[in-house]
């Protein structure tokens, strides 16, 4: 059991206690990305402060060694229910919808990313307990489900630039040249970042590297425009998720030459 405090987990720790912070600040949940469809006002804002309230909790017991493995054990099944409850039902509602799509591959990363949590927690001799979840197969579910989720984002990112044009970029980011071009450029990434983890080119490196773009997005889209308020910090703090939860994965694959091949997906 590892009990280190990796990087990856020490932002993934650091982002959710914002996200509880926000959400017992405002009283609600975190705007599209926590579409909750409670509206009566009272029974809303008692579910959304219980929600910060688990999020602030879980953020925190990801960073004590004690609390680490029930948080783990915790944190698992509310990502799951999270991306369940909240997600599943606007892509079967609204297929035809990207964005759905999108908001979908957004919240199953960091799903993904607390799924390596878990499993790198609950080890092996759990695997009668955790059934699949655990274990090498529980890994390996984890990378098919970031497998799975980085070409909603890829695609979402191309159609939105090519939709709005050089005007998808923030105002301080269209001094670069062909704006449309480098919001392409990164949904591309994401989809080549799935194809190299998919075939097995590169892994290690691919996932870092998304991570790593992924990051530079977040601070360099959004933290300047958090002045504006909620809705920046809401998608500041669920961007630095996203970003965490790849980079969980992408720590799963340590020991690996960076230039490694011929470790596809399904035979990790």
């Amino acid at each position: 059991m590892n009990t280190t405090l990796q990087h990856s987990r020490l932002l993934f720790a650091a982002a959710m206690i914002a996200l509880g912070v926000t959400g017992l600040v405002n009283g609600d949940f975190a705007l599209a990305w926590q579409q909750v469809p409670i509206h009566h006002p009272p029974t809303r804002t008692a579910v959304a402060y219980a929600c910060a309230f688990v999020e602030l909790a879980l953020g925190i017991g990801l960073l004590l060694k004690r609390t680490l493995l029930p948080t783990c054990r915790a944190l698992f099944p509310y990502m799951m229910l999270w991306l369940a409850l909240l997600e599943i039902p606007g892509v079967v509602q609204a297929p035809q919808e990207v964005g759905n799509w999108g908001s979908f591959g957004e919240i199953a990363i960091i799903t993904a990313g607390a799924w390596c949590l878990f499993v790198e927690q609950a080890g092996v001799g759990n695997a009668r307990r955790f059934g699949f979840a655990v274990g090498p197969r529980g890994l390996r579910a984890a990378r098919w489900l970031l497998v799975v989720a980085l070409p909603m984002i890829g695609v979402e990112v191309i159609v939105d630039a090519v939709k709005f044009g050089d005007h998808v970029m923030q105002p301080w980011l269209q001094w670069l040249p062909w704006p449309m071009a480098w919001a392409c450029l990164t949904g591309v990434g994401s989809i080549a970042t799935c194809l190299a983890l998919l075939f097995g080119v590169w892994p290690r490196l691919a996932a870092t590297a998304e991570a790593a773009m992924l990051g530079i997005i977040t601070v360099t889209y959004w933290g300047p425009d958090l002045y504006t308020g909620r809705t920046a910090t809401s998608a500041l703090i669920i961007s630095f998720l996203i970003t965490a939860g790849v980079w969980l994965v992408a720590d799963t694959y340590h020991g690996m030459p960076w230039l490694a091949k011929g470790r596809p997906v399904w035979n990790n």
